[in-house]
C-alpha cells in the first residue's frame, strides 16, 4: 500500500478527471476509472473497488501510469466514423521488368 499523501494526490487526480469529463460531456454518466492491472496491484487497490462515490476501479489494459474515465457514452469525432482504405495485399500488375543474368545454368538441389 502506498503512503496516505500519495493516495490523497491520486484520489484528487481521479476526482479532477471525473469532474473535467462530466463538464465536457454533460450527456454522459461517469461510472469508473480505468487503469492498468499492474498499477491497481502496485497501489494496493482491488478491481471493482469503489474509489470515489459512484466510481469503481476497473482494469482496462491501458498504459501503466495513466488512467481514464469510463462512462456510458461513446466518444467519437463528431459522430463520424473514419472509413478505412482498402489496399490489395498482392499486386495485380507487374511494376518493373524482369532481370536476366547470363552465366551457367542454375544449380538445382537434389530431389
Amino acid at each position: 500500500m502506498v503512503d496516505t499523501a500519495t493516495m490523497g494526490k491520486l484520489l484528487e487526480r481521479f476526482a479532477q478527471g471525473v469532474a473535467a469529463h462530466d463538464r465536457e460531456n454533460p450527456d454522459h454518466s461517469s461510472w469508473g476509472i480505468g487503469m492498468a492491472h499492474f498499477d491497481i496491484e502496485r497501489l494496493g487497490l482491488e478491481e471493482g473497488e469503489e474509489i470515489l462515490p459512484g466510481i469503481v476501479l476497473q482494469a482496462d489494459g491501458g498504459v501503466t501510469g495513466n488512467f481514464r474515465v469510463l462512462c456510458d457514452g461513446e466518444h467519437d469525432q463528431a459522430g463520424e466514423q473514419q472509413q478505412e482504405e482498402v489496399v490489395d495485399a498482392v499486386a495485380s500488375e507487374e511494376v518493373g521488368e524482369p532481370v536476366y543474368i547470363e552465366g551457367p545454368a542454375p544449380v538445382r538441389p537434389p530431389l
